[in-house]
């Protein structure tokens, strides 16, 4: 592994780390500053924070990270905003499932692997507003490096307005490093996000990308920190719009049904979470995804 790689992977995982804090910054400032609604007499959400690590097969450190949830705010029933920074071997299923997606039949003769990035999962009080997915990382092999993520939005109650605003935030920051980005990235999230048994998608889209390499390290971080830098303008003003909206049973009722989806997705498909109980990662920061409550009819 070459120093220049060395250096560019430090640079990767502080950007996430810095991506974090200002997350969790924002997210503190929305629970904080709600003074009116259905929530408002309630006391503020706050973070708890939780060192997560990794052992390697003989027990060994192999990285970990930091999970920070908050659940039974005035805004957020709960969120997660993790990051880690992972290495080690590849087990068996993993190296056949990298072997398979990128055309690397050699994993099983040096299956080293480091993996850093930042995922976040919000599910929400008032079911007017949001629930959002936002996750951007990097991924090293002796094979190569690649950046992924993306982020997308699961309304249960669907407002377009919101959605055009979700969806154009996004594009204007891919449009920086070409217009093709965002048709692609918007049809690969379409894809990605459909839940096959339930012949629908889990929500209104957004972006997503998977083994992103062009060959230039610098572009393509630089593309990846937009795709991260475009979360907060993209969902905050939702949020602050439709946190006062008053409601009712029936749609707490929609609310709880639509996270089932969310639940069916994430342990089905998601290929994340697949990936983080394979390599031994901290099982509950793995499923910090799910909502603390749904339902199905």
């Amino acid at each position: 592994m070459s120093d220049q790689m060395d250096t560019e992977k430090q640079q990767a995982s502080a950007w996430f780390r810095e991506l974090r804090d200002q997350i969790v910054a924002a997210f503190e400032d929305l629970e904080n500053s709600h003074s009116e609604g259905p929530f408002s007499g309630q006391e503020a959400g706050q973070f708890e924070v939780t060192e997560t690590t990794r052992s390697s097969a003989d027990g060994s450190d192999a990285g970990g990270g930091l999970m920070s949830v908050m659940r039974g705010g005035r805004v957020f029933e709960k969120v997660g905003v993790n990051i880690s920074t992972v290495y080690g071997e590849l087990g068996e299923p993993a190296q056949n499932a990298m072997a398979a997606r990128k055309g690397l039949p050699g994993m099983k003769d040096d299956p080293r692997f480091w993996a850093s990035g930042i995922s976040l999962v919000a599910h929400m009080q008032n079911p007017h507003c949001p629930a959002v997915h936002m996750n951007t990382r990097m991924f090293w092999t002796p094979h190569g490096w690649w950046f992924g993520g993306g982020s997308d939005l699961n309304p249960c109650l669907e407002y377009d307005a919101d959605t055009t605003h979700f969806h154009g935030v996004q594009k204007a920051h891919c449009d920086a490093h070409g217009e093709d980005h965002y048709p692609r990235l918007k049809a690969w999230a379409d894809e990605y996000f459909y839940i096959p048994h339930r012949n629908r998608a889990r929500g209104v889209g957004g972006i997503f990308l998977d083994d992103h390499n062009t060959g230039d390290w610098a572009g393509d971080f630089g593309f990846i920190q937009d795709i991260g830098k475009a979360f907060l303008p993209a969902f905050v003003p939702l949020v602050e719009k439709r946190r006062v909206d008053e409601f009712g049973e029936a749609e707490k009722d929609a609310q709880l049904v639509h996270r089932g989806l969310y639940v069916e997705y994430n342990l089905v498909y998601d290929r994340g979470t697949k990936f983080g109980l394979e390599t031994g990662h901290d099982a509950n920061a793995v499923l910090m995804s799910l909502p603390p409550m749904a339902k199905w009819v």
